[in-house]
């Protein structure tokens, strides 16, 4: 399935029914009176978090959604029927932005979260609504109203538990699929990871979400690389895991590099709780292996886990930490 994060659409409520000019006709009933019944209501556009889905890839095929038009209103009294309604699914964590890109209309957070973006047009009323002491026969009615039509953005943000951030080759999505199902792709070459991937992973009976993201670069937030345009999918993780790889030349460099992006990009993620750790510390000796640790250590102000996904060394310790940090984070949230 190809990744899609953002999309426009265009959406346009459905307008409502005219109302109906009609008189009873009936035999030896001469003056029967207006019996013109009113237009239905036109159909609203609503948006809708669903499960199962992790990409807004749907609406690249498919831009343009309109409600139906609400049923005219016609004699005897008879009300028209009500335009059809029109849901965009959306996966958890879409933001829906207007036409600016800036102004925020609904965050979707929740599944099953409903929004109407867009509503239908009233009905017309017909003549029998008009008939009155003085106007015993009416022979106008009113249109039904327009609906609403707008152009809006879809902006999905991962909701994930934990965040998996570095450089390129860091051994992010090694480690992915060594705790979860997920299956990212791996090579030796940078930017192997083109788009977020999410897994579940399982530890001492408790599950989280971990996200991982294309590797950033020196200059991410100025369009360098890849760029900064994924780490909007770790802006609601509740811990970042900030992987250094053991085979960088200066892992303090590495590390500050990624730190630096990281605030550049802003959105809270500079202030998330962040585990540090050195990974892929398999290609090291023991002498190598202390140097780069200290070094790390100093940089970052505390002492950094060491993991290799590879032999599964540190894994354990390090999503327990992980997992740590999240159960601590929900409690917060249950009692605020």
């Amino acid at each position: 399935m190809k990744f899609l994060d953002e999309t426009k659409v265009y959406i346009r409520s459905g307008d409502g029914g005219a109302g109906a000019v009609s008189f009873r006709r009936e035999k030896f009933i001469e003056f029967g009176g207006p019996d013109g019944g009113d237009g239905g209501r036109g159909g609203d556009v609503w948006v809708e978090a669903v499960n199962g889905l992790n990409t807004l890839i749907d609406f690249r095929y498919q831009q343009h959604f309109k409600a139906k038009t609400g049923t005219h209103g016609m004699g005897r009294n008879r009300t028209g029927a009500g335009g059809g309604d029109v849901t965009l699914k959306v996966p958890v964590g879409t933001q829906i932005f207007e036409e600016d890109s800036e102004t925020l209309i609904v965050d979707m957070v929740a599944e099953g979260q409903r929004y109407r973006l867009a509503a239908g047009g009233n009905g017309g009323f017909g003549n029998a609504h008009f008939k009155s002491a003085t106007n015993q026969a009416p022979t106008w009615a009113n249109p039904g109203l327009e609906g609403e039509e707008k152009t809006v953005w879809l902006r999905l943000k991962l909701i994930a538990d934990a965040g998996l951030v570095g450089l390129p080759n860091a051994g992010k999505s090694t480690f992915l699929a060594a705790c979860t199902r997920a299956r990212p792709k791996i090579a030796n070459y940078p930017f192997t990871t083109l788009h977020p991937n999410l897994g579940v992973a399982t530890i001492d009976g408790n599950e989280f979400i971990i996200a991982d993201i294309p590797g950033l670069i020196e200059g991410a937030h100025e369009g360098v690389g890849i760029g900064d345009r994924f780490l909007g999918h770790v802006e609601r993780t509740r811990v970042l895991l900030h992987l250094v790889s053991a085979q960088e030349e200066d892992v303090a460099k590495a590390y500050k590099t990624v730190k630096h992006e990281l605030e550049a990009y802003g959105g809270g993620l500079i202030d998330k709780p962040e585990i540090v750790a050195l990974s892929q510390i398999d290609v090291l000796d023991e002498d190598e292996l202390k140097v780069k640790a200290k070094a790390l250590a100093k940089a970052c102000g505390e002492q950094p886990l060491l993991l290799s996904a590879a032999t599964s060394k540190g894994m354990t310790e390090a999503l327990r930490a992980l997992r740590t940090i999240i159960v601590a984070a929900k409690s917060g949230e249950e009692s605020a």
